[in-house]
Protein backbone atom coordinates (compact mmCIF):
# COMPACT_ATOMS: atom_id res chain seq x y z
CA UNK A 1 0.00 0.00 0.00
CA UNK A 2 1.39 3.40 -0.99
CA UNK A 3 2.02 6.11 1.60
CA UNK A 4 -0.86 8.23 0.28
CA UNK A 5 -3.24 5.28 0.48
CA UNK A 6 -2.09 4.51 4.01
CA UNK A 7 -2.81 8.11 5.02
CA UNK A 8 -6.28 7.80 3.50
CA UNK A 9 -6.81 4.51 5.35
CA UNK A 10 -5.96 6.07 8.73
CA UNK A 11 -8.02 9.19 7.98
CA UNK A 12 -11.00 7.06 7.01
CA UNK A 13 -10.69 5.03 10.21
CA UNK A 14 -10.62 8.25 12.25
CA UNK A 15 -13.77 9.53 10.54
CA UNK A 16 -15.68 6.27 10.86
CA UNK A 17 -14.46 5.84 14.42
CA UNK A 18 -15.88 9.29 15.15
CA UNK A 19 -19.28 8.10 13.92
CA UNK A 20 -19.64 6.05 17.12
CA UNK A 21 -19.13 9.22 19.15
CA UNK A 22 -21.63 11.20 17.06
CA UNK A 23 -24.26 8.45 17.24
CA UNK A 24 -23.74 8.01 20.97
CA UNK A 25 -24.81 11.63 21.46
CA UNK A 26 -27.48 11.83 18.73
CA UNK A 27 -29.40 8.55 19.03
CA UNK A 28 -30.89 8.90 22.57
CA UNK A 29 -32.78 12.16 21.88
CA UNK A 30 -33.41 11.63 18.15
CA UNK A 31 -34.00 7.88 17.90
CA UNK A 32 -32.17 5.24 15.87
CA UNK A 33 -34.10 5.41 12.59
CA UNK A 34 -34.26 9.24 12.41
CA UNK A 35 -30.51 9.37 13.10
CA UNK A 36 -29.82 6.97 10.22
CA UNK A 37 -32.13 8.93 7.91
CA UNK A 38 -30.62 12.30 8.82
CA UNK A 39 -27.16 10.86 8.34
CA UNK A 40 -27.99 9.95 4.75
CA UNK A 41 -29.84 13.21 4.10
CA UNK A 42 -27.07 15.48 5.40
CA UNK A 43 -24.50 13.46 3.50
CA UNK A 44 -26.36 13.80 0.19
CA UNK A 45 -27.03 17.51 0.74
CA UNK A 46 -23.44 18.23 1.71
CA UNK A 47 -22.02 16.44 -1.33
CA UNK A 48 -24.58 18.04 -3.64
CA UNK A 49 -23.84 21.58 -2.46
CA UNK A 50 -20.08 21.00 -2.69
CA UNK A 51 -20.27 19.63 -6.23
CA UNK A 52 -22.63 22.42 -7.34
CA UNK A 53 -20.30 25.08 -5.91
CA UNK A 54 -17.41 23.52 -7.84
CA UNK A 55 -19.44 23.74 -11.05
CA UNK A 56 -19.64 19.97 -11.46
CA UNK A 57 -22.67 18.67 -13.34
CA UNK A 58 -22.60 14.87 -13.64
CA UNK A 59 -23.76 13.26 -16.87
CA UNK A 60 -24.53 9.71 -15.91
CA UNK A 61 -26.75 8.31 -18.63
CA UNK A 62 -27.07 4.57 -18.25
CA UNK A 63 -25.02 4.55 -15.02
CA UNK A 64 -27.62 6.40 -12.93
CA UNK A 65 -29.48 3.27 -11.84
CA UNK A 66 -26.35 1.21 -11.06
CA UNK A 67 -25.09 4.06 -8.85
CA UNK A 68 -28.43 4.36 -7.08
CA UNK A 69 -28.33 0.62 -6.45
CA UNK A 70 -24.79 0.98 -5.14
CA UNK A 71 -26.05 3.55 -2.64
CA UNK A 72 -28.82 1.23 -1.47
CA UNK A 73 -26.28 -1.55 -0.82
CA UNK A 74 -23.35 0.56 0.39
CA UNK A 75 -25.16 3.08 2.59
CA UNK A 76 -28.93 2.77 2.89
CA UNK A 77 -29.28 -0.80 4.11
CA UNK A 78 -26.15 -0.77 6.36
CA UNK A 79 -27.11 2.55 8.00
CA UNK A 80 -30.55 1.16 8.78
CA UNK A 81 -29.28 -2.26 9.90
CA UNK A 82 -26.76 -0.84 12.37
CA UNK A 83 -29.31 1.64 13.70
CA UNK A 84 -31.76 -1.18 14.38
CA UNK A 85 -29.07 -3.42 15.88
CA UNK A 86 -28.00 -0.64 18.26
CA UNK A 87 -31.38 -0.84 19.95
CA UNK A 88 -30.92 -4.46 21.11
CA UNK A 89 -27.18 -5.25 21.16
CA UNK A 90 -24.83 -4.24 24.00
CA UNK A 91 -22.12 -1.67 23.36
CA UNK A 92 -19.24 -3.03 21.31
CA UNK A 93 -21.02 -5.85 19.49
CA UNK A 94 -21.64 -3.83 16.34
CA UNK A 95 -17.91 -3.06 16.13
CA UNK A 96 -17.09 -6.76 16.43
CA UNK A 97 -19.49 -7.74 13.67
CA UNK A 98 -18.42 -4.80 11.49
CA UNK A 99 -14.87 -6.16 11.63
CA UNK A 100 -16.03 -9.31 9.85
CA UNK A 101 -16.54 -7.25 6.68
CA UNK A 102 -13.11 -8.16 5.18
CA UNK A 103 -13.88 -11.82 5.85
CA UNK A 104 -17.20 -11.39 4.06
CA UNK A 105 -15.32 -9.70 1.21
CA UNK A 106 -13.00 -12.71 0.90
CA UNK A 107 -16.02 -15.04 0.68
CA UNK A 108 -18.03 -12.77 -1.65
CA UNK A 109 -15.00 -12.11 -3.84
CA UNK A 110 -14.28 -15.81 -4.17
CA UNK A 111 -17.88 -16.80 -4.92
CA UNK A 112 -18.96 -13.94 -7.19
CA UNK A 113 -15.91 -12.00 -8.44
CA UNK A 114 -13.23 -14.65 -9.10
CA UNK A 115 -10.99 -13.44 -6.27
CA UNK A 116 -8.41 -15.89 -4.90
CA UNK A 117 -8.24 -16.81 -1.21
CA UNK A 118 -4.75 -17.02 0.32
CA UNK A 119 -3.75 -18.36 3.71
CA UNK A 120 -2.13 -15.03 4.62
CA UNK A 121 -5.33 -13.11 3.89
CA UNK A 122 -7.44 -15.47 6.00
CA UNK A 123 -4.89 -15.30 8.84
CA UNK A 124 -4.86 -11.48 8.73
CA UNK A 125 -8.64 -11.29 8.85
CA UNK A 126 -8.77 -13.73 11.77
CA UNK A 127 -6.20 -11.70 13.72
CA UNK A 128 -8.12 -8.50 13.07
CA UNK A 129 -11.39 -9.98 14.28
CA UNK A 130 -9.63 -11.25 17.39
CA UNK A 131 -8.20 -7.79 18.05
CA UNK A 132 -11.57 -6.11 17.76
CA UNK A 133 -13.13 -8.73 20.05
CA UNK A 134 -10.51 -8.05 22.72
CA UNK A 135 -10.81 -4.30 22.27
CA UNK A 136 -14.59 -4.15 22.47
CA UNK A 137 -14.93 -6.18 25.70
CA UNK A 138 -18.65 -6.25 25.12
CA UNK A 139 -19.37 -8.75 27.88
CA UNK A 140 -21.82 -11.66 27.89
CA UNK A 141 -24.80 -11.55 25.59
CA UNK A 142 -28.04 -13.42 26.25
CA UNK A 143 -29.17 -14.83 22.92
CA UNK A 144 -32.78 -13.67 23.02
CA UNK A 145 -34.82 -13.46 19.79
CA UNK A 146 -34.25 -9.69 19.78
CA UNK A 147 -30.47 -10.14 20.16
CA UNK A 148 -30.41 -12.73 17.38
CA UNK A 149 -32.28 -10.26 15.19
CA UNK A 150 -29.68 -7.60 15.96
CA UNK A 151 -26.85 -9.99 15.09
CA UNK A 152 -28.58 -10.88 11.82
CA UNK A 153 -28.91 -7.16 11.01
CA UNK A 154 -25.18 -6.63 11.59
CA UNK A 155 -24.24 -9.53 9.33
CA UNK A 156 -26.63 -8.26 6.65
CA UNK A 157 -24.77 -4.94 6.76
CA UNK A 158 -21.36 -6.59 6.41
CA UNK A 159 -22.53 -8.61 3.41
CA UNK A 160 -23.80 -5.38 1.82
CA UNK A 161 -20.43 -3.70 2.43
CA UNK A 162 -18.60 -6.65 0.90
CA UNK A 163 -20.71 -6.64 -2.27
CA UNK A 164 -20.62 -2.86 -2.60
CA UNK A 165 -16.82 -2.73 -2.41
CA UNK A 166 -16.53 -4.88 -5.54
CA UNK A 167 -19.31 -2.95 -7.31
CA UNK A 168 -17.52 0.30 -6.49
CA UNK A 169 -14.35 -1.08 -8.05
CA UNK A 170 -16.27 -1.91 -11.22
CA UNK A 171 -17.96 1.49 -11.49
CA UNK A 172 -15.32 3.89 -10.13
CA UNK A 173 -12.08 1.92 -9.99
CA UNK A 174 -8.84 2.16 -11.94
CA UNK A 175 -10.66 1.81 -15.28
CA UNK A 176 -13.66 3.80 -14.08
CA UNK A 177 -16.75 4.08 -16.23
CA UNK A 178 -18.03 7.03 -14.18
CA UNK A 179 -16.42 9.92 -12.34
CA UNK A 180 -15.64 9.30 -8.67
CA UNK A 181 -17.56 12.44 -7.63
CA UNK A 182 -20.68 11.22 -9.38
CA UNK A 183 -20.32 7.77 -7.84
CA UNK A 184 -20.17 9.17 -4.31
CA UNK A 185 -23.00 11.70 -4.72
CA UNK A 186 -25.49 9.50 -6.57
CA UNK A 187 -24.81 6.60 -4.24
CA UNK A 188 -25.84 8.77 -1.29
CA UNK A 189 -29.06 9.63 -3.10
CA UNK A 190 -29.55 5.91 -3.52
CA UNK A 191 -29.26 5.48 0.25
CA UNK A 192 -32.32 7.71 0.67
CA UNK A 193 -34.33 5.25 -1.44
CA UNK A 194 -34.19 2.96 1.60
CA UNK A 195 -33.94 5.47 4.43
CA UNK A 196 -36.87 7.77 3.61
CA UNK A 197 -39.44 4.94 3.46
CA UNK A 198 -37.97 3.61 6.71
CA UNK A 199 -38.57 7.01 8.28
CA UNK A 200 -42.19 6.99 7.11
CA UNK A 201 -42.73 3.52 8.57
CA UNK A 202 -41.17 4.58 11.88
CA UNK A 203 -43.39 7.69 11.94
CA UNK A 204 -46.48 5.57 11.29
CA UNK A 205 -45.54 3.15 14.09
CA UNK A 206 -44.64 5.97 16.49
CA UNK A 207 -46.84 9.05 15.81
CA UNK A 208 -45.09 11.10 18.51
CA UNK A 209 -41.72 10.80 16.78
CA UNK A 210 -41.88 14.25 15.15
CA UNK A 211 -42.56 15.87 18.52
CA UNK A 212 -39.55 14.05 19.94
CA UNK A 213 -37.39 15.38 17.12
CA UNK A 214 -38.67 18.93 17.63
CA UNK A 215 -37.69 18.81 21.31
CA UNK A 216 -34.23 17.33 20.71
CA UNK A 217 -31.35 19.56 21.87
CA UNK A 218 -29.10 21.38 19.41
CA UNK A 219 -26.18 19.22 20.55
CA UNK A 220 -27.92 16.14 19.14
CA UNK A 221 -28.62 17.86 15.81
CA UNK A 222 -25.04 19.12 15.66
CA UNK A 223 -23.72 15.60 16.14
CA UNK A 224 -25.97 14.08 13.48
CA UNK A 225 -24.90 16.89 11.12
CA UNK A 226 -21.23 16.01 11.72
CA UNK A 227 -22.15 12.34 11.30
CA UNK A 228 -23.56 13.07 7.85
CA UNK A 229 -20.96 15.54 6.59
CA UNK A 230 -17.73 14.14 8.06
CA UNK A 231 -18.26 10.49 8.92
CA UNK A 232 -20.34 9.80 5.81
CA UNK A 233 -19.90 12.30 2.94
CA UNK A 234 -16.19 13.00 3.38
CA UNK A 235 -15.53 9.43 4.52
CA UNK A 236 -17.06 7.91 1.39
CA UNK A 237 -15.04 10.19 -0.87
CA UNK A 238 -11.90 8.82 0.78
CA UNK A 239 -13.23 5.24 0.81
CA UNK A 240 -14.12 5.18 -2.89
CA UNK A 241 -10.70 6.58 -3.77
CA UNK A 242 -9.05 3.93 -1.60
CA UNK A 243 -10.96 1.15 -3.38
CA UNK A 244 -9.95 2.59 -6.76
CA UNK A 245 -6.27 2.71 -5.77
CA UNK A 246 -5.83 -0.45 -3.69
CA UNK A 247 -8.79 -2.73 -4.36
CA UNK A 248 -11.69 -3.76 -2.11
CA UNK A 249 -9.92 -6.25 0.15
CA UNK A 250 -7.25 -3.82 1.32
CA UNK A 251 -9.72 -0.94 1.58
CA UNK A 252 -11.96 -3.00 3.85
CA UNK A 253 -9.16 -3.55 6.37
CA UNK A 254 -10.14 -0.09 7.61
CA UNK A 255 -12.82 -1.87 9.66
CA UNK A 256 -10.03 -3.23 11.89
CA UNK A 257 -8.76 0.26 12.74
CA UNK A 258 -12.14 1.92 13.28
CA UNK A 259 -12.59 0.53 16.84
CA UNK A 260 -9.17 1.90 17.82
CA UNK A 261 -10.32 5.42 16.96
CA UNK A 262 -13.74 4.83 18.50
CA UNK A 263 -12.00 4.04 21.79
CA UNK A 264 -9.61 6.99 21.38
CA UNK A 265 -12.38 9.54 20.76
CA UNK A 266 -14.36 8.13 23.67
CA UNK A 267 -11.35 8.51 25.95
CA UNK A 268 -10.56 12.05 24.78
CA UNK A 269 -14.08 13.47 24.55
CA UNK A 270 -16.30 11.31 26.76
CA UNK A 271 -13.79 10.50 29.49
CA UNK A 272 -14.15 6.74 28.93
CA UNK A 273 -11.43 4.65 30.66
CA UNK A 274 -8.58 2.84 28.91
CA UNK A 275 -7.36 -0.62 29.92
CA UNK A 276 -4.75 -3.25 29.11
CA UNK A 277 -7.29 -4.81 26.74
CA UNK A 278 -7.02 -1.73 24.56
CA UNK A 279 -3.28 -2.26 24.13
CA UNK A 280 -3.72 -6.00 23.48
CA UNK A 281 -6.53 -5.48 20.99
CA UNK A 282 -4.67 -2.68 19.23
CA UNK A 283 -1.59 -4.88 18.92
CA UNK A 284 -3.58 -7.68 17.28
CA UNK A 285 -5.18 -5.19 14.91
CA UNK A 286 -1.78 -3.77 13.93
CA UNK A 287 -0.47 -7.31 13.31
CA UNK A 288 -3.48 -8.16 11.16
CA UNK A 289 -2.94 -5.06 9.03
CA UNK A 290 0.71 -5.98 8.49
CA UNK A 291 -0.26 -9.49 7.39
CA UNK A 292 -2.97 -8.31 4.97
CA UNK A 293 -1.16 -5.28 3.54
CA UNK A 294 2.45 -6.49 3.28
CA UNK A 295 2.01 -7.90 -0.22
CA UNK A 296 -0.22 -6.90 -3.12
CA UNK A 297 -0.73 -10.60 -3.86
CA UNK A 298 -2.54 -11.15 -0.56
Amino acid sequence: MSASSLIRLISLAALWGGSFLFMRVAVPPLGAVPTAVMRGLFSALGLGVALWAMGYRPRLGRYLWPLLLLGVINSGIPFLMYALAAQVLPSGYSAIFNATTPLMAVVVGSLFFAEGITAARVLGVALGIGGVAVLAQAGPLELTPAALGGIAACFAATVCYAFSSFLTLKLAGTHAVVDMRAAVFISQLGALVVLLPAFCVAWWLEPGMLGQLAQAPLLAWGNVLLLGLLSTALAYVIYFRLIADEGPNKALTVTFIVPVFAVLWGWLLLDEPLSAAHAAGGGLIALSLWVVLRSKTQ
